[in-house]
């Protein structure tokens, strides 16, 4: 590997870090704040635990959301680019990510990291199709994220209105719904509520947005090196050969007669990749017998392969059994195991970012939640709510593998908690305002900036 492209991926992947440290030390009050002003923990001792939380997250946090957010930009955006492409790709998206996240932070406003991301990766695929005409953005997967930050918040802001409910009809302890005494300490049991959800909501960060920096890392990889990234170089190629036959074989069992002319012509793209596919890999039990310049395309035919196969093999024109159709699934999930990967030290890397990232600049948004969402003071009962909704909804998006904003979700847990108790009026308009409008700009505000760059980088490059 020439010396000029290692720089250059060591420049990349030392922003890409920076990303994910200031998505640290920007989402660590969402954990934090909660825990700090009900006096349940010290602040050095909070973002601490809550900085190796977050490591141990990300370590324990799979792969799922990472590759969510690879696939949002399809692999043939990524194939048939230049290298200029793929340095304009990566520099966008840092800087444009990177810029909101600090900007938005250093005003103090819980903004989030996710939508920032996102919405750069969806800029440069915009920016791509301006360019050469060709849909570079993976709308379905989009969606499905969309739809998952959208919906978070509100969940979180209404399920907290539910249990500070729940709270007030089982619980008659009056002192957990007044605000905390200076230097006192909450009751026993609300302290140790308070604690756990500290700790699940910053393991469940880890595992939710150490991903979005795994993903990160591995487009970045993918972008500039395909031919050592692209696929992964531990896989058994004799595996993957026996999944993607049984692949065709379903394929060609497939009636064509009743397709539509649409699914013929894709349908016969796909028979011909298969064959190409397995071409490459006859014979071959090792990723390193493979060529470096046909990696690439290894990981193209796999992925637009089981794309095709998964619309037309499981649509409602489709010839295959019950059995065939579960048959097919499991084998394309399985077959994607040499695309659907992230290195050991890309983890780690990122692991360690986020962690220290999380153990300092916390004072900025954890103010913002502990004294400005609400005109009151948080109470035990309030900050428990919050805290209980937020791990809960973090924790079970990061099973589904979608990525949710840690921010959001906390933020409007304490809004609902506000609101629960004095009515719409308890809130703070002013901050609901800023924190509702860095809600919807972050998508737009960052895929310009991100796109705009992209075109300017193009140019220069």
């Amino acid at each position: 590997m020439a010396i000029s492209v290692m720089l250059l991926i060591f420049v990349c992947l030392l922003l890409a870090c920076s990303f994910e440290f200031i998505n640290g030390f920007h989402d660590s009050a969402n954990a934090v704040a909660t825990v700090i002003y009900t006096n349940t923990l010290k602040p050095t001792y909070a973002v601490v635990w809550s900085g190796l939380c977050n490591f141990i997250g990300v370590l324990t946090g799979g792969i799922g959301v990472a590759m969510g957010i690879v696939n949002l930009l399809p692999v043939e955006a990524l194939t048939d680019a230049s290298a200029a492409h793929g340095i304009a790709m990566v520099f966008a998206l840092l800087i444009s990510a990177i810029v909101w996240n600090l900007g938005t932070w250093y005003l103090g406003i819980p903004a989030s990291s996710s939508h920032s991301l996102i919405g750069s990766i969806l800029g440069i695929g915009l920016a791509f199709y301006f360019i050469n005409g060709e849909n570079a953005v993976n709308w379905g997967k989009a969606q499905d994220i969309g739809l998952s930050l959208l919906l978070s918040p509100l969940i979180g802001f209404g399920m907290a209105i539910v249990i500070m409910f729940i709270f007030k009809r089982l619980i008659k302890n009056d002192a957990i719904y007044k605000e905390p005494l200076p230097g006192t300490k909450p009751p026993i049991w609300i302290r140790i509520i308070l604690t756990i959800t500290c700790t699940l909501v910053s393991f469940f960060h880890g595992q939710n947005d150490g991903q979005k920096g795994v993903g990160l890392i591995m487009l970045i990889l993918i972008g500039l090196v395909p031919g050592y990234f692209a696929i992964k170089d531990t896989q058994d190629l004799t595996d993957t050969y026996k999944q993607m036959n049984h692949v065709t074989e379903l394929v060609h069992k497939i009636d064509t007669t009743k397709l539509s002319t649409k699914e013929n012509e894709d349908i016969l793209k796909t028979k011909t990749r298969c064959a190409d596919l397995l071409s490459i890999l006859d014979k071959k039990t090792k990723v390193a017998e493979i060529d470096s310049a046909k990696r690439f395309e290894v990981r193209k035919h796999i992925l637009l392969i089981s794309k095709s196969v998964e619309k037309i093999g499981l649509g409602e024109n489709s010839s295959l059994s019950e059995n065939e159709k579960v048959d097919l699934i499991s084998t394309i999930k399985a077959s994607k195991k040499i695309t659907d990967y992230a290195p050991d030290w890309v983890i780690i890397l990122i692991s360690l970012s986020l962690g220290f990232g999380t153990m300092i600049g916390w004072k900025r948004i954890v103010r913002t939640i502990g004294e400005k969402i609400g005109k009151q003071h948080m109470s035990y009962a309030q900050g428990a709510s919050a805290e209980l909704v937020a791990s809960a909804t973090i924790g079970m998006a990061s099973a589904w593998s979608l990525p949710v904003s840690t921010t959001h979700v906390l933020s409007s847990g304490v809004a609902g908690a506000m609101v629960a108790k004095k009515g719409l009026k308890n809130l703070q308009p002013k901050t609901i305002k800023t924190i509702f409008m860095a809600w919807v700009l972050t998508l737009p505000v960052t895929m310009i900036l991100s796109g705009g760059l992209f075109l300017l980088f193009r140019w220069l490059f």
